[in-house]
C-alpha cells in the first residue's frame, strides 16, 4: 500500500500558509516515490513573516521565562509522543536508516530540555555591588532571528536554534532546506502551536527567499548551518544592518589514530568506522579524513576494513539490518562519486566496504556503497574538499607533529579526534585547530548538549549547545547605579 503524500505548508502568525507553488520531494530510497510536498514562497511572503515576528516581538519580549519554559515543555512532550510517525516520515525523505532519524529527535530532545532546565538561571541578572555603587548585568533579548537549516540533520539543527530563541523572548522565522522540509516542518507546527501567534514562523523556498531572511533590516540575528560559500554571501548580505550572527558552517574533520592506538579494540574500531559512515557520511561533524601513524598503517587498514565490513549494511532505512541508507539526493551522489574516481584516476586503491542487503533497491535509489580510499595524496580533492558522502580517505603519518601539521592543514576547523592511549592523546589534541576535538571518539558519538559547539577558521562563528548556546540568543545589557556621579576632574 502506497504511503499517503504529505503536504506542509508555512506558517505565518500561527496559521497555516498556501503558497501558489508546492515543490515535490522524492523518496532517495524510491526516486519514483513523492513523499510530499512544500510551499515555494515568495519574498512578499517572506517579508510578511518578518513584519509578524518583528511586531510581536514587542510583546513577546515582555512574557516571563517561566511562561516560556511551560510552553517549550509542552512542545517537547508533544513530539515525544509524535516521535514514531515523525521519525518514519524524516528517513522516507531523507533516507537516512529509521534508528538514525529516531536518534536525531532523541538529540533534539535532549537540548530542548536543557534549555528549559537552564534557561532561568543562564539569563538572570547578575548585580554587583561596589564601592561607586551598583551594576546590573542583563540579558536582552535580540529581536526577529532568521534560521536558515540544512537537509542532513533537518530537526536537530532546526531546534538547536528554536529552543534557545523562544526561551530567551526572541521570535523567528525558519526556512527549512527544500530537501528534507517535510519532518522537520511537522515538529516546527508541534512548537509553533504552543506558543503566541506569530512568535515562530516558518516559510519554504528558493535563494530569494534567503537573502531577504539576511538582508531585511528587521532580522536582528541570523543563525545558520550550511556551507562556507553559502555562509559567505550571508555575511555581505547582513552587512548592512551589522547583524548578530551564528554560523555553523562545513568541516573537514581530522582523525588521528596515534601509534599506541589500540587496532586490536574492536568497540573503538566500530566507533571510527562509524565516525566515517553514520548518516551515510552527510554529517558536517564526521570524520572525513584519517591519519594513521606510519608505523601501525598496515595492520590498522586491515583491521578497519574488516570493521566497516562487519557493520556497514546497505539497504532500505526501514530494514532494522541497515546501518547506511542512501545519499539524501542525486546531485550528492554524483559529488561524492567524482571525488572517488578522481582518486582513483590519479592512482589510489579505492576499497568497497560492507554489505549490499538488496542489490535491486541499490540501483533503484540513490544509493552508494562505502568506500575508503588508499594511497590518495594530502593535496587530493578527496583528501582537501569535505566530501559530506560514504567515502574517507586514509593516509600515512611520520611522527606527532606530522600528524597535527596534516590535520591543521585546512581552511576548515569544526571538530576532531585523536585516538590513543588518553594522556598521549590529550597532548596531540591541545595542538588542533578545531572547535571540538574528541578522544578516543568521534562524531555525534561524542556529543554533549551541554556543553559549546562551533567551528574555528572558515568553519563557522559562535557557538551552539550549551550556555553559550542560550546566551547567542541574548544581548548584553549594563545599567550602572553609581554613588558618586560627579567627576573629580571635570571643572565646576
Amino acid at each position: 500500500m502506497a504511503e499517503k503524500e504529505i503536504i506542509i505548508d508555512a506558517i505565518i502568525n500561527g496559521e497555516k500558509y498556501k503558497a501558489e507553488k508546492q515543490e515535490p520531494r522524492e523518496n532517495p530510497t524510491h526516486p519514483n516515490e513523492i513523499v510530499g510536498y512544500a510551499p515555494v514562497n515568495t519574498v512578499e511572503d517572506t517579508i510578511k513573516a518578518i513584519d509578524v515576528a518583528h511586531e510581536t516581538f514587542i510583546t513577546w519580549r515582555e512574557s516571563s521565562i517561566d511562561d516560556r519554559v511551560e510552553r517549550m515543555r509542552r512542545a517537547i512532550q508533544k513530539i515525544k509522543d509524535n516521535t514514531p510517525e515523525i521519525a518514519k516520515l524524516l528517513s522516507r525523505e531523507h533516507g537516512k536508516a529509521l534508528y538514525d532519524s529516531e536518534g536525531e529527535i532523541g538529540v533534539s530532545l535532549m537540548w530542548m530540555e536543557y534549555a528549559c532546565d537552564n534557561v532561568k538561571e543562564v539569563l538572570k541578572n547578575e548585580v554587583q555591588e561596589h564601592d561607586n555603587g551598583k551594576t546590573i548585568i542583563a540579558k536582552d533579548a535580540i529581536g526577529v532571528v532568521s534560521a536558515i537549516t540544512p537537509w542532513n540533520y533537518p530537526i536537530s539543527l532546526s531546534t538547536i536554534k528554536i529552543a534557545p530563541a523562544l526561551l530567551a523572548g526572541n521570535t523567528m522565522v525558519l526556512k527549512p532546506s527544500p530537501l528534507a522540509p517535510l519532518a522537520v516542518s511537522r515538529v516546527v507546527e508541534i512548537i509553533a502551536d504552543e506558543f503566541p501567534p506569530g512568535v515562530l514562523n516558518m516559510v519554504h523556498g528558493e535563494a530569494d527567499v534567503g537573502v531577504e531572511l539576511t538582508s531585511n533590516p528587521k532580522i536582528a540575528k541570523i543563525a545558520f548551518t550550511g556551507g562556507t560559500e553559502t555562509a559567505k554571501h550571508i555575511m555581505k548580505a547582513a552587512a548592512d544592518t551589522i547583524k548578530h550572527m551564528t554560523l555553523e558552517l562545513g568541516g573537514n574533520d581530522a582523525a588521528i589514530v596515534l601509534s599506541d592506538f589500540d587496532i586490536n579494540d574492536a568497540r573503538a574500531m566500530r566507533r571510527l568506522v562509524i565516525s566515517n559512515f553514520l548518516t551515510a557520511g552527510q554529517i558536517c561533524m564526521i570524520a572525513k579524513r584519517v591519519y594513521v601513524d606510519q608505523s601501525i598503517y598496515d595492520q590498522f587498514v586491515e583491521k578497519y576494513i574488516e570493521a566497516a565490513n562487519k557493520w556497514i549494511r546497505v539497504g532500505d532505512p526501514f530494514d532494522n539490518n541497515v546501518t547506511v541508507g542512501p545519499v539524501n539526493n542525486q546531485k550528492q551522489a554524483e559529488y561524492v562519486q567524482s571525488l572517488v574516481d578522481d582518486a582513483e584516476s590519479k592512482g589510489a586503491k579505492i576499497v568497497k566496504l560492507g554489505t549490499i542487503l538488496d542489490q535491486e533497491l541499490f540501483e533503484e535509489g540513490y544509493f552508494m556503497q562505502p568506500t575508503v580510499v588508499l594511497g590518495a595524496d594530502q593535496n587530493d580533492p578527496i583528501v582537501v574538499e569535505e566530501q559530506f558522502g560514504p567515502t574517507v580517505p586514509i593516509l600515512p603519518f611520520e611522527n606527532d607533529q606530522h600528524a597535527i601539521e596534516l590535520a591543521n592543514d585546512s581552511i576548515f576547523g569544526l571538530t576532531s579526534s585523536v585516538w590513543g592511549k588518553e594522556e598521549h592523546a590529550i597532548d596531540v589534541a591541545k595542538h588542533i585547530q578545531a572547535g571540538t576535538t574528541m578522544i578516543n571518539t568521534a562524531a555525534v558519538q561524542g556529543l554533549d548538549v551541554r556543553f559549546p559547539f562551533g567551528g574555528v577558521k572558515q568553519s563557522g562563528i559562535g557557538r551552539e549547545y550549551g550556555k553559550e548556546g542560550i546566551l547567542a540568543y541574548t544581548d548584553t545589557h549594563v545599567i550602572n547605579v553609581p554613588k558618586n556621579r560627579d567627576l573629580p576632574y571635570i571643572p565646576e
